[in-house]
């Protein structure tokens, strides 16, 4: 039963802003108050470049990466892998310590989905990765390879649990993302 105190770890993990972080070490402004307002390694690539955002990217997916890891390693269910995956997620998105303000969740969904499986990641990477080549539009490419990881955990994973988890944060990344999903509708991404 005390494995379940992970959960509201793996939040509390989630909740810490990369962005917000990393910006002010680096004497970059909010990157809430500036670009797209979005505290997340795009609106940072266009605030502070490449390393910032570098650097934003990979603390987002360690803070889903290595709660899950973690417990994966220590032999938990996969329902308690479900649950601390979509814990960092949501913590990722509405964060206690910045008002519930959060990214739009990509960089942490790939990270939680590498905790789950390596093969599972790497399938969401590789499309995101593929649609992006193609189109140019990196909004676009993580809402397509979003859409399909639920299927990529049904097939990679065959776990219920992870599926539903995946499902799960498909539909926030896609909530999330709506302003981005109106203009690409409209043509304006």
């Amino acid at each position: 039963m005390i494995e379940w105190l992970i959960v509201p770890t793996a939040y509390l993990i989630g909740s810490i802003s990369s962005a917000i972080i990393i910006c002010r070490l680096m004497g970059l402004p909010d990157p809430r108050e500036q670009g797209s307002g979005n505290p997340g390694a795009t609106n940072v690539m266009r605030i502070g470049g490449k390393k910032a955002a570098g650097i934003t990217l990979l603390g987002d997916l360690l803070k889903g990466f290595i709660p899950v890891y973690v417990a994966n390693i220590l032999g938990a269910s996969t329902l308690l892998l479900a649950c601390i995956g979509l814990a960092a997620f949501i913590g990722h998105l509405y964060p206690i310590f910045f008002k519930f303000k959060g990214g739009k969740g990509v960089a942490t969904s790939i990270g939680v989905l590498l905790g789950f499986s390596w093969f599972l990641g790497l399938a969401f990477t590789a499309t995101w990765l593929l649609i992006y080549k193609i189109g140019k539009i990196s909004s676009a490419s993580a809402l397509i390879a979003s859409v399909l990881s639920p299927i990529f955990a049904w097939f990679i994973v065959g776990d219920t649990y992870i599926v539903g988890a995946s499902t799960i944060m498909m539909l926030l990344l896609l909530w999330r993302h709506k302003s981005n999903i109106k203009r690409l509708l409209a043509g304006e991404e």
